[in-house]
């Protein structure tokens, strides 16, 4: 038969899935670990559903069913193992399968150090970075809880958070928290919470089991998905000694469900206790500084300029009229003074003008007839006033006028 084909010259089903046969064939054993999803072990071919704990992906198994018997508890629904097998393609259904011939439980410790290398791997990312932690809000419009159905886990949430706060709003998601399905529902559930406007914290719940029970909560991609969401999510898985991967990359790691339940809202009661406290204290507050300023408001108005303004306005007034007194006295001693010293100079002038010498009898000749002179000069020697010349002569009273005369020579 030709080895290609076209349209007009195709390959039938049969040959197609023998030739896939043929090439799985050649594949020879491989060695496969992942998580049993499905053990069906009732007739004598065990049939079984190998997971990969990372991915949607699963694969057919078929072993003897004594192998599964013999392997105990260890191959149990959810159990980690390694398997030895041949892969096989089934001609008949054309489907894929993996024929197993040893099966091995992934012992504790190697499963421990597989997530001890994990959290080194996402620590070095930084995915444990305190910087990246983001702080839930204080009371939050609607919280996202993800659980499993009716457990513990969820009812000690609830519980402990309506107590608290009996208004808060729940978004529920309840997925498998153990098992090969855990890590695809809970990363599913945790990204249909991211998108919804209204969550605005996520918590992932689960109680306290094994290590193996709590190995999806260590699992990278869950890691990387609480890591990725973009609302603050807090992890409350197991117990106190409980410290899967997945409490180091969330925003707040809470040791139990009941802490979580605690932590997510604040308690009503002692909101309600603070806020009395505080308006007692913005009361008594605000009645201190209003009796302080009362105080100041009193001591203002009890000091004397404001208690009685007119008084100062009475004492100026005293001072005012005392200061024009004063100056009225003042000016009356200055005009006495004055008015006695005119008086004296007044006196003295009067005693020593010519009108007191003609008091007492003198007289004033003045030479009167001289024309061109406003003022008459006085008579000072006989010889100015020859015979004929007129005078005037002033006496206390008023002024005569005269003419002199020839005085007779008494020797004749």
């Amino acid at each position: 038969m030709s080895t290609t084909t076209s349209e007009e010259d195709p390959w039938p089903v049969r040959t197609v899935a023998r030739k896939i046969a043929e090439w799985v064939d050649r594949l020879g054993a491989v060695w496969v670990e992942g998580q049993l999803a499905q053990v069906n072990a009732r007739s004598g071919t065990a049939f079984l559903t190998l997971r990969d704990p990372a991915a949607d992906i699963s694969l057919q198994l078929t072993a003897p069913s004594s192998l599964v018997r013999d392997a105990g508890g260890a191959v149990t629904e959810g159990s980690r193992v390694i398997v030895h097998g041949k892969p096989s393609f089934y001609l008949g259904r054309g489907t894929l399968s993996l024929r197993v011939d040893r099966i091995r439980a992934v012992g504790l410790g190697e499963l421990l150090a597989r997530i001890e290398r994990l959290r080194r791997l996402l620590a070095a990312e930084g995915l444990f970075d305190p910087a990246l932690k983001r702080r839930p809000p204080l009371l939050p419009h609607t919280i996202g809880l993800v659980t499993g159905r009716d457990s513990a886990a969820e009812h000690d949430v609830v519980r402990n958070a309506t107590s608290r706060w009996p208004g808060v709003r729940f978004r529920i998601e309840n997925v498998a928290v153990q098992g090969g399905l855990a890590v695809e529902q809970v990363v599913g559930a945790l990204r249909a919470l991211d998108r919804d406007p209204d969550v605005e914290v996520i918590v992932l719940a689960r109680g306290g089991g094994s290590v193996e029970d709590l190995l999806p909560f260590s699992d990278e991609t869950l890691c990387r998905a609480v890591a990725a969401c973009r609302t603050p999510v807090v992890s409350a898985i197991g117990h106190e000694p409980d410290t899967p991967l997945v409490d180091h990359v969330a925003d707040v790691r809470c040791s139990t469900p009941t802490e979580a339940g605690r932590s997510l809202v604040p308690d009503l009661a002692e909101e309600t206790a603070r806020i009395s406290g505080l308006r007692d204290r913005a009361r008594r507050s605000l009645r201190g500084w209003v009796d302080r300023e009362q105080h100041r408001l009193d001591d203002l108005r009890r000091r004397p300029v404001l208690a009685d303004p007119i008084r100062m306005v009475t004492a100026r007034e005293g001072e005012i009229a005392d200061a024009r007194a004063a100056a009225h006295r003042a000016v009356l001693r200055r005009l006495d003074r004055s008015s006695s010293e005119l008086e004296h100079l007044r006196a003295r002038l009067t005693a020593l003008g010519p009108t007191a010498t003609l008091d007492r009898g003198y007289a004033i000749v003045q030479l009167s007839g001289r024309t061109g002179d406003d003022v008459p000069p006085l008579l000072r020697s006989v010889t100015d006033a020859p015979a004929g010349t007129g005078l005037r002569i002033r006496v206390a009273d008023g002024a005569v006028a005269a003419t002199v005369i020839p005085t007779p020579d008494p020797e004749t």
